[in-house]
């Protein structure tokens, strides 16, 4: 970890875990249940657990395709939101935000890559 991020570790992972938390209230409607943030050098990872919306859960039955599409839309609106508000609100760039999400056990893992700080 750059001497940077490192100086700002835990105050970075509260203000990450914060937002984090927002954009998944404004696109979801609900925050996560837990989550834990892991930081490595110009990297961060997220791993969350997320309550899945209903309307997803009980189309998932009979279409897994489109819930599926519908997850991958989301996911796309949720990283750019991100991004965003890290941006904005820490005034990091960001360089690339990576996110898959599990519906069956309603876990999430996002890894955000941070410009390079020193340049």
């Amino acid at each position: 970890m750059s001497t940077i991020y490192s100086q700002f570790h835990p105050a970075l992972k509260k203000s990450l875990a914060q937002l984090y938390n927002r954009v998944n209230q404004e696109i979801y409607g609900v925050g996560v249940k837990k989550q834990r943030i892991e930081c490595l050098d110009d990297r961060v990872m997220i791993f969350a657990q997320h309550k899945r919306v209903q309307a997803l859960q009980m189309l998932s039955r009979n279409f897994q395709t489109l819930t599926i599409s519908v997850d991958s839309a989301l996911i796309v609106e949720f990283k750019s939101l991100l991004k965003g508000y890290i941006e904005d609100a820490l005034l990091i760039k960001v360089k690339t935000i990576l996110k898959d999400y599990d519906p069956v056990t309603e876990e999430a893992c996002t890894i955000i890559y941070f410009e390079d700080l020193l340049n």
